[in-house]
């Protein structure tokens, strides 16, 4: 170990905070640090693990919500603010019985949707650093907020800020478009920034390449490394060959089904189609998807959650069988890297961007809400890897529209190749960021060096 140091990293309680910051630990294991990954009670309960992660140690606390997690709180606010309270005592505790275990915390790398935890880190005399688990853009977007800079609700019709295109009010985070949406995230998503400039560092899951302009930005405000695509070794650099997956799962994937449907299947020519752990999609518009990849005649691999199974057109599945398999959850970072598959059909979520810019798959941006209108901007405009399917009146994204961006992306055409193009240039690039000697992994060594000083 270097030096023995031993770090605490603090992942939001979801599978889209664990899965980057358990992957940032083993980064950091691989170059001598002790870490602990530090999960809620009830979370440690729901993990479903393919096999024991042996670089990274596993504690727990408290939520205030044991036994239910976020499903046992009436409300997100009620969550967030008992989480508050009762997981600053409870991290308190846990690094105090550390101490006196003799493993002693030297550094606490936080979520920054848990700006609490900085707050106990300081006051035990401990460093900390923040892991910002969005984009840098959408970073700088909610600091302007916070600091008052950027009015909300946006007035105008498009808002210019430091290193970031111009962006029209429905390309901003939904939680601004929509101010007053949801307004317990609103303030965890703008507070990461209330107490940001007392952190010894600031982490952000993108890679410099990535983000140049907005990265040189605010690299004048904190001292922030990109460290990222936080997405599994063997998928990017393959420098550590034990590093093949995520390791924790909340969902229980079916990974033989997938696998040997799209081992059935020609090169480049399945529409994969999944919206995340999180999102919830109506009825009028899952009808939509459904009709719209009727309509393309290509095959489909949909990711299909149990409690969204209901939203499914009469019939569907047995109208589809030839062409579709609909699975309720997948091993998606496989499924992405399979031959088969030529686009993906995207939320837009943060790690489904960084994974399909990782592993060079063109994409479809349906964006749901939070980030991801920004997110798939990007997509579109900044990284040409992929084309948004854009609403209507209704704020439905309408068959015809489905059909025509997928056709667009898998069937070729000057569009279709130059996405595809750019979607192996971004590829290529997230590996040289994550692999010796790149910028990624030179923040990693720069971030060890001085942790460990």
């Amino acid at each position: 170990m270097a030096n023995g140091t031993h770090v605490l990293v603090l992942p939001f309680p979801g599978q889209g905070h664990i899965n980057p910051m358990l992957q940032f630990a083993s980064r950091l294991a691989s170059k001598g640090l002790k870490t602990t990954l530090v999960t809620t009670v009830f979370i440690s309960k729901s993990i479903y693990s393919d096999h024991p992660i042996a670089s990274t140690s596993f504690r727990t606390i408290s939520d205030g919500f044991d036994e239910g997690g976020f499903a046992q709180a009436k409300s997100p606010d009620i969550y967030l603010s008992t989480f508050k309270s009762v997981g600053s005592q409870s991290l308190a505790s846990l690094i105090k019985e550390l101490g006196d275990t003799g493993s002693p915390v030297h550094a606490v790398i936080y979520d920054g949707f848990m700006a609490w935890a900085l707050d106990v880190a300081k006051q035990l005399g401990i460093r900390a650093a923040v892991f910002l688990t969005q984009s840098c853009a959408v970073n700088s977007i909610h600091y302007h907020v916070s600091r008052g800079l950027l009015k909300v609700p946006a007035e105008g019709s498009s808002v210019w800020l430091p290193g970031l295109p111009e962006l029209k009010v429905w390309e901003l985070p939904s939680l601004i478009y929509h101010h007053g949406s949801y307004p317990a995230w609103f303030d965890t998503i703008v507070n990461q920034f209330s107490n940001i400039d007392e952190a010894d560092w600031v982490l952000v899951n993108t890679f410099y390449e990535l983000e140049k302009e907005v990265v040189d930005w605010m690299s004048k405000i904190w001292k922030l490394g990109t460290i990222g695509p936080t997405i599994p070794s063997m998928y990017l650099d393959k420098r550590l060959k034990y590093n093949k997956d995520y390791g924790l799962q909340l969902l229980h994937p079916n990974t033989s089904a997938c696998m040997r449907w799209l081992n059935t299947k020609p090169n480049g020519s399945v529409v994969y189609v999944s919206f995340g752990s999180f999102a919830e999609v109506g009825v009028e518009q899952m009808a939509e998807i459904a009709w719209g990849l009727i309509g393309t005649n290509a095959y489909f691999l949909w990711v299909v959650r149990e409690p969204e199974e209901p939203k499914l057109p009469d019939n569907f599945k047995h109208m589809t069988r030839e062409k579709g398999l609909i699975v309720r959850w997948c091993p998606q970072l496989e499924v992405l890297k399979h031959g088969s598959v030529g686009c993906f059909v995207s939320h837009c979520g943060y790690n489904s961007v960084l994974e399909a810019l990782g592993l060079g798959i063109p994409m479809v941006a349906m964006p749901q809400w939070a980030d991801q209108a920004t997110n798939a901007k990007h997509v579109e405009d900044v990284w040409g890897v992929g084309v948004r399917a854009l609403v209507d009146e209704k704020g439905i994204v309408r068959r015809e529209t489905i059909k025509q961006c997928i056709n667009e992306v898998i069937m070729g055409g000057e569009r279709g190749n130059e996405i595809k193009k750019n979607s192996i240039k971004w590829k290529n690039l997230a590996i040289k960021a994550a692999d010796h000697g790149g910028s990624s992994d030179k923040n990693m060594d720069e971030f060890v060096a001085k942790i460990t000083s």
